[in-house]
């Protein structure tokens, strides 16, 4: 069976007087092993987006800090924690052109936000100050809070889980507004926060906001990583056939 690769946006660390690295959670990466696939991180290169996602066969867009406001035409809420400009630039590049050629996408958390932004959309820069609600979105990685989930019929996130509620995990102040161009709302939490958007054109690009990598051992989280490790191998699978040559006859 063919094991696709993953390409994984990865972030940057930049301790004062140290040198920088760029990483990804590790959380992420033994997601995609579970299901089947090969992670590979992709350090900040936006010039290369389109050359990398020829070469790979899905790309998962990680949860981080939040995205710049100016991308999407807003002045920073006081509460903004913005990730490195380089990041962001490389996360939106890959974005835009994953979607653009075919390449199945999960977008976790920030990388939901990424999708949007990336399609013309808006965020909710801070959920507590600029949303009426009790439900409690923001927690620390290693206490998450959680809430349930209602997922839209008819969409293809609802094919991969059959359940019509879910309860999650929540790490997030900041959620989409504005759905991007071509977009559609997937998810939702009962204050009304967008949970989950995807095209519904695309074979499979889709984003959540709540930690399915975290969820271990819950089968909403190891059904959708498998979905997307399946999608990503089909992807293969196309790329093999296109690149194999075709009627070429040997030589006598």
């Amino acid at each position: 069976m063919i094991k696709p690769i993953i390409g994984i946006g990865s972030d940057i660390d930049s301790p004062p007087g140290k040198r920088e690295r760029s990483f990804a959670y590790l959380t992420y990466c033994e997601a995609v092993r579970r299901a089947g696939a090969i992670p590979l991180l992709i350090p900040p290169q936006p010039e290369n987006a389109e050359e990398l996602l020829s070469r790979i066969d899905g790309l998962l867009l990680a949860g981080g800090f939040d995205c710049d406001p100016a991308a999407y035409g807003q002045e920073p809420h006081e509460t903004l924690e913005p990730m490195d400009p380089r990041r962001q630039s490389n996360d939106l590049a890959l974005a835009e052109a994953a979607r653009k050629h075919g390449v199945p996408s999960l977008g976790i958390c920030l990388g939901l936000q990424v999708m949007n932004v990336a399609a013309g959309g808006t965020l909710i820069q801070d959920i507590d100050s600029q949303h009426d609600t009790e439900i409690q979105h923001a927690s620390i990685p290693e206490n998450r809070a959680r809430h349930d989930v209602i997922i839209e019929q008819g969409t293809h996130l609802a094919g991969y889980l059959p359940a019509e509620e879910l309860n999650v995990n929540s790490s997030h102040h900041q959620a989409v507004q504005t759905v991007g161009e071509g977009l559609r709302v997937t998810a939702h939490a009962p204050d009304g926060i967008i949970e989950g958007v995807e095209d519904p054109r695309h074979p499979f690009y889709l984003g959540v906001q709540w930690h399915p990598e975290d969820m271990t051992g819950e089968e909403s989280a190891s059904t959708l990583f498998r979905a997307f490790i399946e999608a990503a191998r089909k992807h293969a699978r196309e790329r093999a056939a296109e690149m194999s040559p075709v009627g070429v006859r040997r030589s006598e």
